[in-house]
């Protein structure tokens, strides 16, 4: 398997969970979406930097552990890696 396809399953595993803690806690779908939203902003940021990144040598690693990362944070799960990175 690909290691795309094994960051695209942790990134759906990530909004999965947000789910299940979404319903757990009672939030609203309005709230919901909003986070959901929020994952996938986070994921294409990731991707961009590291498309970008690439041309002045900068790059975070694509790995199930940060797609996991970025799906349940969004987009302060990219600048927890940069930070971390």
């Amino acid at each position: 398997m690909s290691l795309f396809i094994v960051c695209l399953i942790a990134f759906i595993i990530g909004v999965a969970i947000l789910k299940i803690v979404c319903t757990l806690f009672k939030v609203s779908a309005k709230i919901l979406i909003k986070l959901i939203g929020n994952a996938i902003i986070g994921a294409l940021m990731l991707l961009a930097f590291n498309f970008l990144g690439g041309m002045f040598g900068l790059s975070l690693a694509l790995t199930p552990f940060n797609s996991l990362l970025v799906g349940i944070l969004g987009i302060p799960g990219v600048i927890l890696l940069l930070i971390l990175g």
